[in-house]
């Protein structure tokens, strides 16, 4: 893997779950990983649900624009999170690749969308804890 991974998020819209997940890649990896997202269909504007659970925890994902998925974007990553985009993700070859399963927020309530927020957060800071090991243990302590 390189010196820095690049980790891409990728959902249908773009709109509410890989921004969730890009937020926090950002936040929680101080810039030690490259984070990058897309959408296969992406939707006109970031969830403003999503923005709101996210300014809780101190994230600010406002300036975030839906962005269509590129096979240049997958070709210069390292790990591919999907949420739920199902065969539309191009695949490459010797990347990593997991799916996430989780509900998508759109058109759900600030309390509904809160326990999609806290899931993605604890997805994330599992895959920092595997991505810089000896950084993310420095980090939570």
């Amino acid at each position: 893997m390189a010196e820095k991974p690049t980790v891409l998020f990728v959902c249908v819209h773009n709109a509410g779950r890989s921004q969730m997940a890009a937020g926090f890649m950002k936040e929680l990896s101080g810039g030690r990983v490259e984070v990058l997202s897309g959408g296969s269909e992406p939707g006109d504007q970031i969830n403003p649900v999503a923005v709101a659970v996210m300014a809780e925890e101190g994230i600010d994902i406002t300036g975030n624009v839906p962005q269509l998925l590129t096979t240049g974007q997958v070709r210069e990553s390292d790990v591919v999170i999907t949420m739920g985009c199902g065969d539309v993700c191009p695949i490459f070859p010797g990347k990593r690749y997991e799916d996430w399963e989780l509900t998508d927020p759109a058109g759900k309530s600030i309390d509904e969308v809160r326990p999609i927020r806290d899931d993605i957060r604890a997805r994330i800071e599992a895959l920092l804890s595997e991505l810089l090991p000896a950084e993310t243990e420095e980090m939570l302590s």
